[in-house]
């Protein structure tokens, strides 16, 4: 294992010299992670506050930014078949992989680091994101490249189950801090649409929440007060988005292909951005905690 040390963001956080009146949405560095960053993605922050992420090195890999701001990867190499995309954390620290190339989605151990298969379904185009609600509900986008087409799994106990056919290329996907609500993008489209999440953990309702007229998408999050923070992939911004659809603040990133965000930091108003053209994740703070953040601490 490699180990890269520098002085974070984060660090400053543990040392105490961040405060309140840090400047917002102002976009810094936050670590160098290597030069090889074309699928660089997945940010996901455990219960300790350590920061994981896919592709650093060479694909199939999982970095990990741990409390002290020391970079490593986490997991070297993926199983023979499996490349991850988007990661999301469990309430006992268990990591969930999109595994787009093998049709899973992946568990791992995170003291082990032990992979194994927690569901695959041979007919996933790529599974590409995750979200995460209680009880380990997971929602999967599933984009097809190459047609402009999208899916969207339920993955609940260890099985797929097709919730919504015939999208365009679905891709960011998060679940409101109610649990009420599923947000699914879709990148070519420009389109975030809205579906309410029934007590049967179905989907209706299908709505558009807004459009934008240039520039792809990638991943999004949302914060505890339902706004979603999605990234515009090859704008090089990340746009705060009411639950309404409202624009409220587009956020300027140093680098253009930014691809997802997760939130963590002391107070969980840390925004993470892994970014595919610079060889950095970058950071800024925002006004609110992220929904996963609060509902860590509180469970």
């Amino acid at each position: 294992m490699r180990t890269v040390h520098f002085f974070s963001v984060f660090s400053l956080f543990l040392l105490g010299a961040c405060t309140e009146s840090e400047p917002l949405y102002i976009a810094t560095d936050y670590a160098y992670v290597g030069s090889f960053t074309r699928g660089l993605e997945g940010p996901a922050v455990d219960q300790k506050g350590n920061l994981y992420f896919v592709n650093p090195d060479h694909s199939g890999t999982i970095g990990k930014i741990d409390t002290s701001g020391n970079f490593s990867l986490f997991i070297d190499q993926l199983p023979e078949g499996s490349t991850a995309n988007g990661i999301r954390i469990n309430e006992q620290g268990n990591l969930f992989l999109a595994d787009y190339t093998g049709h899973n989605v992946l568990e791992v151990d995170p003291e082990t680091k032990a992979v194994t298969v927690y569901a695959h379904e041979p007919n996933a185009n790529q599974p590409n994101d995750l979200t995460l609600g209680s009880g380990d509900l997971l929602f999967a986008s599933d984009p097809n490249w190459g047609a402009s087409t999208g899916k969207v799994w339920k993955v609940e106990k260890g099985n797929f189950e097709l919730m919504v056919d015939e999208m365009g290329t679905t891709n960011g996907i998060e679940i409101s801090p109610d649990g009420k609500t599923l947000y699914v993008n879709e990148s070519v489209q420009r389109n975030v649409w809205a579906f309410d999440i029934t007590d049967s953990k179905n989907l209706e309702n299908k709505r558009l929440l807004i459009s934008f007229e240039d520039f792809g998408m990638d991943g999004m999050r949302c914060d505890v007060k339902g706004n979603l923070y999605i990234t515009r992939y090859g704008k090089g911004t990340v746009v705060k988005v009411s639950p309404e659809g409202k624009i409220l603040k587009e956020i300027e990133l140093k680098g253009k292909n930014v691809s997802n965000i997760a939130f963590g930091g002391k107070e969980g108003t840390t925004a993470f951005v892994t970014l595919q053209d610079r060889g950095y994740i970058e950071s800024f703070e925002v006004s609110d905690p992220g929904q996963s953040t609060v509902r860590r601490n509180v469970n």
